[in-house]
């Protein structure tokens, strides 16, 4: 029976019952707990030796597939074919199962392997890494030559959507284009995503594959794009102008006035309309990411320069877009939905944009005209609704929910507020009990419980979502989650939850643990508890022994040096960094420090949140100069230049308007906690001016 070797009845008890601390199972077995962190810490630093030794005392053990893992796949390759599948026969169905596979089908694809990968790629379940997916396609190709748009269309998309360059996309898309399936300007397109993205090995390998006599320059001009572009003057040929292209793209990365006077200068006339359109493009995508201190109509004025937005790529019409929401008093909406409609179907499906193309819908539409119909009872007046219109109120109706940012703003633009959706009905005992037995989300626990969060935050995920080809469903979901919440995992609790689409049950999304710390620490400091627990849901998913890759500690993740400065601050005596583990401290600390961000930002949830995931100073940039016009917070939002701090900012204070409709039972909307932002009164004291 599968996985009796790893449980048995005992264990499986253990593992199901309620925690009181997340740290209460590995107390149970401590010594072969002890062997298996003493096992990932050998694999981590490769020491294959140790684990060999070591594996044989594994055997048994509730993590005995995870010690098994390390051992072969610190040795995969050197092991023989046979003990690759010994491992998959004895791990059958689990995540270490399929994740092998994952490695297996890398290294014999990096082997040429293709017998034996076409062998075992149908039993690959994940199917969730590009470069397996690369070599499968590549595969697929060399059974049949024959041309298949199908194909060459998700190499395309794979390859040019890595970041890095990678063996099983590089190679998969080299053979293409020897069969004429891919073209040279997919490559060179590749080259210059790769150069934009400051990824030159990447850019490269793709000039390799077109122009491998040209593959040197791509190293000069990464050096110095300025230097290259000044000892050289004519571009007439193809490869000659697409060089001129990266380098030109490369100077605009850091140097937007400088690529822009280049281009219309001396190389405009030596370039095709596409690849003009294209540098135009990454200028003015350049431009518009310097939010507060470049006027939007710089950014605008360059994109205008674009002949044919279809040129473009959706990253480069998204910062069209977001600069035009910005052009003024009043977005410039003909170049929003103009920007909007030029992108790819996959862009235009995403909340944001279908949320703003509605907006521009609506800021466009012709009025609606009011007719007379003749009836039975005589003239009925009745209003004909013009098309966008119509259009705009099917885009908001097919995004609008609680579930995030735009889900939220498209419901209030419908006229509705955000409210607690009804729970769905409860989990039944036999529902309960199918999550308490499941094999793998016990083995998430017992890593996570253990110490080891990734490992068992890897099998919790797969167990949800990968080990069945549809993952689980709704009602599993929920159960799921449930056994995570009990437990007080309340990352897995979340993540598992969110996924429901249809039976969204709020107690599990948006947990509260600690209520009694956080409100009565956030009310004694005028702080919203439902601002407060929307930062600490995005910050640390309420794991209090979380810590970052830059060193922020605990519940609101606070960095040492922000700890020291607030502590002082607020006159907390005696604080010591190993304190930020203490949960009522760090939340002390954390309210104190988002508190005096707030009043530094005039109390915008906005800003403050900003400036607590990417610092105060660059919030007081963002919310521009003396003069600028005040904008729309959810327009300021989409435009702040970091990513990650722009998908933080949107989460927060989405998490906020949910936890407030919660706390409070009362509709809540999200446009009245965004306001607007805009340039700090110079007559007003900066209230907090030496904020960290």
């Amino acid at each position: 029976m599968l996985y009796k070797f790893l449980f048995s009845t005992a264990l499986i008890s253990l593992l199901v019952a309620p925690a009181a601390s997340q740290n209460t199972f590995s107390a149970r077995n401590g010594a072969g707990d002890s062997l298996i962190l003493e096992m990932n810490k050998a694999f981590k630093r490769g020491d294959k030796d140790r684990l060999a030794q070591l594996l044989p005392q594994a055997r048994g053990h509730a993590l005995e597939a995870w010690a098994g893992y390390w051992e072969l796949k610190a040795r995969l390759s050197e092991a023989s074919a046979q003990e690759v599948q010994d491992f998959l026969t004895r791990y059958a169905g689990s995540y270490q199962e399929d994740r092998l596979r994952n490695d297996w089908l890398l290294l014999l694809g990096q082997r040429r392997d293709w017998a034996a990968f076409a062998a075992e790629y149908p039993h690959y379940r994940m199917r969730d890494d590009r470069e397996v997916r690369c070599y499968a396609l590549l595969v697929e190709h060399l059974k049949n030559p024959a041309q298949d748009a199908r194909l060459s269309d998700e190499v395309r998309k794979n390859w040019q959507a890595q970041r890095e360059a990678d063996d099983g996309c590089t190679t998969a898309a080299e053979r293409l284009v020897g069969a004429q399936q891919l073209t040279a300007h997919d490559v060179w397109q590749k080259a210059r995503l790769a150069m934009e993205a400051n990824r030159p090995g990447a850019a490269r390998d793709a000039v390799q594959i077109i122009a491998p006599e040209a593959a040197a320059l791509v190293t000069e001009l990464n050096n110095s794009a300025i230097k290259f572009l000044s000892t050289k003057y004519l571009a007439v040929r193809k490869v000659r102008k697409e060089i001129i292209t990266l380098a030109l793209i490369k100077m605009a990365t850091s140097d937007v006035e400088g690529a822009a006077s280049q281009l219309e200068g001396k190389w405009a006339l030596q370039l095709t309309a596409e690849e003009r359109n294209w540098i135009w493009g990454v200028i003015g995508r350049q431009a518009a990411t310097r939010l507060g201190t470049l006027p939007a109509s710089d950014a605008l004025g360059y994109f205008a320069k674009v002949s044919k937005d279809s040129d473009l790529s959706d990253d480069m019409l998204a910062w069209k877009a977001r600069v035009a929401l910005r052009a003024g008093s009043q977005p410039n909406w003909r170049i929003v939905l103009s920007a909007i409609n030029a992108m790819s179907d996959e862009a235009r499906k995403e909340p944001a944009w279908s949320y703003w193309k509605a907006r521009a819908l609506l800021a466009t539409a012709p009025p609606d005209i009011p007719t007379a119909v003749a009836t039975a009872q005589g003239p009925q007046q009745t209003v004909s609704i013009a098309p966008q219109r119509a259009e705009a109120l099917a885009l908001l109706q097919s995004i609008a929910s609680v579930r995030g940012f735009y889900e939220q703003l498209a419901l209030e633009e419908l006229g509705q507020k955000i409210t607690v959706p009804a729970k769905p009905a409860p989990l039944s005992a036999e529902e309960k009990e199918a999550a308490r037995q499941n094999p793998g989300l016990n083995r998430g626990v017992y890593a996570i419980a253990m110490g080891l969060r990734s490992e068992g935050v890897r099998e919790w995920n797969y167990s949800t979502n990968l080990a069945a080809r549809s993952g689980m469903g709704e009602r599993e979901l929920l159960a799921a989650a449930q056994f995570a919440c009990d437990r007080q995992i309340w990352d897995r609790c979340i993540n598992t939850s969110e996924r429901t689409k249809t039976e969204i049950d709020f107690e599990q999304r948006f947990p509260m643990p600690f209520r009694d710390s956080v409100t009565k620490r956030a009310r004694s400091i005028d702080l919203d508890p439902a601002y407060v627990y929307g930062l600490i849901r995005q910050e640390s998913r309420f794991i209090m022994d979380a810590r970052s890759g830059v060193g922020a500690s605990g519940l609101m993740q606070v960095m040492p040096a922000t700890a020291r400065w607030t502590a002082r601050k607020i006159g907390l005596e005696g604080f010591s960094q190993d304190q930020l583990n203490d949960r009522d401290t760090n939340i002390t600390i954390g309210t104190a420090y988002l508190k005096l961000a707030l009043d530094d930002l005039n109390g915008s949830l906005a800003l403050a949140a900003a400036a607590y995931n990417a610092g105060p100073g660059r919030p007081r940039s963002w919310r521009g100069q003396p003069g600028s016009p005040m904008l729309d917070a959810a327009i300021w939002a989409e435009n702040v230049p970091f990513s990650e701090t722009r998908d933080y900012v949107k989460k927060v204070l989405s998490n906020t308007t949910n936890y407030a409709a919660i706390l409070s039972g009362q509709p809540q909307s999200l446009k009245a906690r965004l306001g607007m932002v805009g340039p700090r009164d110079a007559s007003l004291p900066e209230v907090v001016k030496d904020l960290p």
